[in-house]
């Protein structure tokens, strides 16, 4: 009978692995294909192909953010080609490791398989398909929770596969955005320093592993910047001092008010309730050894979390992490059973999971708040493979011609028209960031991406590292002609300033989207 019990527990484990493994890859393929926003849809795609041809960041384009997402990306296109289906593809394969990930996670912290199954289906939901395509900020954020997730299993299983894998996933975390993955290091370090001081929960031969797996990913990441002759000082500038600068700058900008701090996140702090109080009833008692590695754990998790809201506010970008709303309700659901008994608190917490997951589906998968298409028509999306073949099966429509995506086709169309008759040494300066891939220019564009945050502004003491950055590409290259495709780039401080001061630059405007300036008479 016992044998029998676990063959049909095993075997509903596969079914639901599977359910979740096909659910959570195809519903970010099918939110994929539902409109963009350029400059975040497509701000790992040209970066990803330059590396297939040579050029690397901090070496042939100034990048601030995301540089272990090109090298990923970089491979799916040397695998599966240069196209759109390859691109969706690694956003959704991490969001089917992230949820079958925590899957395992919470079957192993003791969640009954159907409950584990739901709260996984939940994540799915509500991780990657807001976007659907790689982003700097959704990998960072990811990468961060799996190193989380390794950290409460190798305290809880003293598993030295959960050693070694902490740092690799922070690392990666740090390498695909510098927050907050920073944070959680020092977080991490903390905690690690005084376990290891005052308990018995880790050991020695945990700690070779954590080192090991430090070694392992710096190796690595060493190797690539020497292989690829990766200047260490345009990386430190590029990815370490410039991003510091704007950080202090935004934490000194940062606005805490009832909004920003409660009402955006409202649902993670319901989800996380049960937990807390679980933390604050352990501590009036008299602390008992057995349950202490649990307590352990939900101060790993809470410290956490709050740095995943912290790190939120200071990115001052569209809110994604909702998904930690599932992952919340799922721990707290855990603690509940085992130390409240209490079934009310449970349908409270599952309230609040359903009902945050629907709501936030419905807000940024179906309605596109993420991506600036909450007021769009999504049934007036044009094919964009008009515009190129290895656009596939996505549906054209953006925030910049959102009532007449078909005209937006047609100006990129005539764009790309104009450009495959242009010979002469070139870059293109956009946020529609598939032409130098589709025109296959050999030459990247000297910055991963044009706005206000990438390009130091004049008062930042970077300034000048990045304009002799920039017109250093442009002579090596022996660049003859820059390519502005959209409306008012050119009119940013920085080529403004540029344009101003050579007289020798020429204009010329072939649609509402492209302008050329030619610098092949300039000595700059």
């Amino acid at each position: 009978m016992y044998f029998n019990y676990n063959l049909t527990k095993q075997k509903k484990n596969i079914i639901y692995l599977i359910i979740l493994g096909v659910f959570s890859f195809l519903i970010n393929q099918h939110y994929a294909n539902r409109g963009v926003f350029p400059i975040d849809s497509f701000l790992i795609f040209d970066a990803a192909y330059n590396i297939t041809i040579g050029n690397h960041p901090f070496k042939d384009y100034w990048s601030i953010t995301g540089p272990f997402v090109d090298y990923v990306q970089s491979l799916f296109f040397l695998l599966f080609g240069v196209k759109w289906f390859s691109y969706t593809l690694h956003a959704s394969i991490f969001n089917m490791f992230l949820c079958l990930s925590s899957y395992y996670f919470f079957s192993k912290l003791g969640l009954s398989q159907l409950n584990t199954f739901l709260y996984s289906l939940g994540i799915a939901m509500l991780a990657y398909p807001s976007i659907g395509t790689p982003f700097i900020d959704h990998h960072s954020v990811i990468l961060s929770l799996l190193a989380v997730y390794s950290l409460i299993l190798g305290v809880l299983l003293k598993k030295n596969l959960f050693w070694f894998l902490i740092p690799v996933l922070t690392i990666f975390s740090f390498f695909s955005k510098q927050i907050p993955s920073v944070y959680l290091a020092i977080f991490f370090s903390l905690v690690i320093f005084f376990l290891y001081i005052n308990s018995n929960y880790i050991n020695k031969k945990n700690i070779f592993f954590l080192l090991l797996g430090t070694l392992f990913t710096f190796t690595i990441i060493v190797a690539i910047i020497f292989i690829n002759e990766i200047s260490i000082k345009s990386f430190l500038i590029q990815y370490i001092f410039y991003p510091v600068s704007l950080g202090e700058s935004r934490i000194e900008s940062l606005n805490i008010n009832l909004n920003n701090i409660v009402n955006q996140f409202k649902f993670i702090y319901l989800s996380i309730l049960p937990l807390i109080i679980y933390v604050f009833f352990y501590l009036k008692k008299k602390i008992d050894n057995k349950n202490k590695k649990d307590f352990i754990c939900s101060l790993i998790f809470i410290g956490s979390i709050v740095i995943f809201i912290y790190c939120q506010l200071l990115t001052k970008n569209q809110v994604l992490i909702f998904f930690l709303i599932p992952v919340s309700a799922a721990f707290s659901h855990i603690y509940i059973k085992k130390y409240f008994k209490k079934k009310y608190l449970i349908y409270f917490v599952m309230l609040i999971f359903v009902f945050s997951t629907v709501k936030y589906h419905l807000r940024f998968n179906q309605n596109k708040k993420f991506m600036e298409l909450i007021n769009a028509d999504l049934n007036i999306a044009v094919d964009a493979n008009k515009l190129d073949q290895r656009f596939g099966k996505l549906k054209w429509i953006s925030p910049h011609y959102l009532e007449n995506p078909e005209s937006e086709i047609d100006l990129l169309i005539n764009t790309k028209n104009i450009l495959l008759n242009k010979n002469e040494n070139k870059i293109i300066i956009t946020d529609y960031q598939f032409f130098s891939s589709f025109l296959k220019n050999k030459f990247a564009s000297p910055n991963k991406w044009y706005d206000n945050l990438s390009i130091p502004n004049k008062e930042n003491k970077y300034y000048d590292d990045h304009k002799f950055f920039f017109m250093s590409k442009l002579r090596d290259n022996k660049i003859s002609f820059l390519y502005f495709i959209g409306k008012d780039k050119h009119k940013m401080d920085f080529f403004r300033e540029l344009i101003d001061e050579n007289e020798c630059i020429t204009k010329k405007i072939y649609n509402e989207i492209l302008i050329e300036f030619s610098i092949k008479h300039c000595q700059l």
